[in-house]
């Protein structure tokens, strides 16, 4: 592995913008992608999400655009980064703008829930870098408010999510618009069989490098599961996000509708909280973000557009109050947090309906997740004469004999005695 930036052939100034970042050692992925990118060649590079993915398409990206000549022509792009989710191209922005600053080049951002004519005004002028989500761009090459014709570099940031989420049509015509004489880089935390199609339509002989095996989530996440009726989850959260106030903590769950409420009932319960989910505006769900990364709000739920991409170093906790239909979607969402070389910890909660997804998650990792409290939900027959197919069950006698369990004891205990004294709910 390269020991430093100087050893990957990088102009002076892409040097120096790393070192006001204070980044001084490549990661794996950034090793082994970075050198055959500046030798212009197509990269299909696997990696989890927290390894350095940006910077390994990013740095090289500019270093050879900074050898372009001459400003984009009006409605053209020259570099063109896709990426699934609005969250995920803002921070690609981000990073690419700090590349960038004092040169000539500009990057621009297209994503959902912004303006589409100031969006297409913007890309009027021509720029040299264009981030988008599919839709997107989709929506603005059906204006012809721009033309991928002078598309010299091409970026495909987490593409199995891209797949997860429906986008194969999209990419499919973002394709046939593209010029044939182009340098491509794909990078994808997974291989799914579909994945293999895209490879074919957008590389070219590309050199293949993989950093992690797929599932595998970072070494220094203390992983845990409660085993907890759903009727139950809230109070459990509750009880565990008071114990460290003080600290950033994710909850993720399945829908949009279930995290709305779900922040309403902890806003209510004293905690200061926003929510980010695809019926969120993007200025709401930046103003969100930007709270949460200021720690003006402590807690953050989300559905999975933020299992990928948030890079937000402070992160202590990451909550699965609901499992992910889809088991690599674990891994992205406990990536959150334990970055920059932090500790982190993922709480999951399981109740009886979820074993399924549990059993999924886990032989994804090839590993058991931890019991902290209750025991794995188990399938039984039905006694005779009472019914057909199998009821859920589970206990307590398993796990970790610590606070978690004894306080579903306690909270049970309190709820059986308020309805022995005739309380109302």
């Amino acid at each position: 592995m390269t020991d430093t930036f100087q050893d990957l052939g990088l102009p002076a100034h892409l040097l120096r913008a790393l070192d006001a970042q204070a980044i001084t050692t490549p990661t794996p992925i950034q090793s082994q992608a970075i050198p055959h990118a500046m030798n212009g060649r197509d990269v299909m590079g696997l990696a989890q999400t927290g390894t350095g993915k940006t910077n390994a398409f990013g740095l090289p990206l500019v270093a050879q655009m900074l050898e372009m000549r001459g400003k984009p022509a009006p409605h053209t792009v020259r570099g063109l980064v896709l990426a699934p989710t609005r969250e995920l191209a803002k921070q690609i922005q981000d990073q690419l703008a700090l590349l960038i600053k004092g040169t000539p080049l500009k990057v621009a951002l297209v994503v959902g829930g912004a303006s589409l004519n100031a969006q297409a005004n913007r890309l009027a002028r021509g720029t040299d870098i264009l981030v988008a989500t599919p839709g997107r761009l989709l929506d603005l090459l059906d204006r012809r408010a721009l033309t991928l014709s002078e598309a010299r570099f091409l970026v495909l940031d987490e593409a199995d999510q891209m797949l997860d989420m429906g986008f194969i049509h999209a990419l499919r015509k973002i394709a046939s618009l593209l010029p044939e004489e182009r340098q491509t880089m794909l990078f994808s935390a997974t291989m799914p069989k579909q994945m293999e199609e895209i490879a074919q339509s957008y590389l070219v002989k590309p050199a293949r490098v993989q950093v992690n095996p797929p599932g595998k989530p970072a070494d220094k996440i203390e992983q845990e599961v409660h085993f907890i009726a759903k009727g139950e989850k809230l109070g459990l959260l509750k009880e565990l996000l008071d114990s460290h106030r003080d600290d950033l903590a994710l909850v993720f769950g399945r829908t949009k509708h279930g995290m709305e409420k779900l922040a309403r009932m902890l806003e209510k319960a004293g905690f200061s909280v926003a929510a980010i989910h695809g019926n969120k505006s993007q200025g709401q769900r930046q103003r969100a973000l930007e709270a949460f990364k200021e720690g003006r709000v402590r807690v953050l739920v989300a559905t999975d557009v933020a299992a990928r991409g948030l890079d937000i170093p402070e992160v202590r906790h990451v909550y699965n109050y609901e499992l992910p239909n889809v088991p690599d979607n674990y891994v992205h969402r406990i990536g959150r947090t334990a970055r920059a070389g932090r500790d982190g910890r993922a709480i999951a909660f399981c109740s009886p309906e979820e074993m399924g997804e549990l059993k999924d998650i886990q032989k994804v990792m090839k590993r058991e997740i931890p019991v902290a409290s209750g025991t794995p939900w188990e399938k039984i027959a039905p006694p005779q004469g009472q019914g057909q197919g199998p009821k859920p069950q589970g206990g307590r006698g398993k796990g970790k004999p610590g606070g978690a369990r004894r306080a579903q004891q306690r909270r049970r205990s309190r709820a059986g005695q308020g309805r022995s004294k005739g309380q109302a709910a």
